[in-house]
């Protein structure tokens, strides 16, 4: 009852992870691909966090 209104920061991470895919599609689509290959990095991190905190 008491963790009822606790925030889930895995729903938080994955909101975060699927912007940064988002932003990455469109970097791509303007053909900015050092821009595309670095926002992928930082969704690849945001995933590795979620993998750390659903094994705990």
């Amino acid at each position: 009852m008491f963790g009822l209104f606790k925030k889930n920061p895995t729903k938080e991470l994955d909101k975060k992870h699927e912007r940064l895919l988002e932003e990455a599609m469109q970097l791509q689509r303007n053909g900015d691909l050092k821009g595309y290959a670095a926002k992928l990095t930082e969704a690849e991190a945001v995933m590795d966090e979620i993998v750390k905190l659903s094994k705990k």
